[in-house]
């Protein structure tokens, strides 16, 4: 007598919305598919079909004490299988756009345009250490109000925007019990694992996009020849007076730029 064990595949949170060409969003370290909804909308106006995605230990995704960029790209690849999408274009921010690089370079035959937003292939040393203080100084088991935990993070988070954006994070787990929804004590352990570089052989020679925000730091014009290494069908894109979150800075434009280069 023999058992067949079959063994669950965790599948990422998504939310999907319209018809047309299958078209993939992943958001940043910290943010969740929520950050994405009100240009979702619009994509979805534009002719596609739209999945916002939460990447593990992020939104609603399932944690995992795995935490790679091969991980989150497969995570990515069997959401792809389970949701038969053969021919997908796709959209990373930051941590997201490493996750799209690595996707399109490695599984070239799903992606048709890839579009990555103020993140490049290279090495990027630790730089989140102020905001992890801050959300690690959070004790929930006093029971702290929202206003609590906004104080709390403020004093090590001053940017009121940065500080929006992180408490974007915060839910009731129970009755009179905040928590984050990422999954704080991963990150904490495995910090170095978001800067990882791209792989110096993986290429892409479909059509790519990369926008970066004119006064974001994250690509540099000396960044640009590395990128064509790996992108040779690469076109750059800048967003005038934006800064990393070039998207909620500029959603207009950043709307514009990108689906003039999806339609082409």
């Amino acid at each position: 007598m023999c058992s067949v064990f079959k063994i669950k595949i965790q599948m990422l949170y998504s939310k999907i919305e319209g018809e047309g060409k299958p078209f993939i969003i992943m958001h940043g370290f910290l943010g969740m598919s929520d950050n994405w909804k009100t240009l979702a909308g619009q994509y979805v106006e534009a002719g596609f079909q739209v999945h916002i995605l939460d990447l593990r230990n992020h939104g609603r995704s399932f944690h995992s004490d795995e935490w790679s960029y091969e991980a989150m790209v497969q995570d990515v690849f069997e959401y792809c299988q389970a949701n038969q999408l053969t021919r997908i274009d796709i959209l990373g921010h930051s941590m997201g756009g490493k996750v799209a690089m690595l996707f399109a370079t490695t599984h070239p035959e799903i992606v048709d345009k890839l579009i990555v937003a103020d993140i490049g292939p290279r090495f990027y040393k630790q730089h989140h250490q102020d905001i992890l203080a801050g959300l690690n100084a959070v004790d929930f088991s006093v029971k702290p109000s929202r206003n609590d935990v906004e104080a709390i993070v403020a004093q090590y988070v001053p940017d009121f925007g940065t500080r929006q954006f992180l408490l974007k994070n915060l839910y009731w787990k129970e009755p009179g019990q905040l928590a984050f929804r990422f999954n704080l004590e991963v990150f904490n352990n495995n910090l170095d694992a978001i800067g990882k570089a791209l792989a110096a052989d993986l290429v892409f020679n479909n059509p790519t996009l990369f926008i970066r925000g004119g006064d974001s730091g994250y690509i540099l014009d000396a960044d640009f020849d590395s990128i064509r290494q790996h992108f040779p069908n690469v076109k750059f894109e800048t967003i005038p007076n934006a800064g990393h979150w070039l998207h909620a800075e500029n959603p207009k434009m950043f709307f514009e730029m990108t689906t003039e280069f999806l339609k082409e």
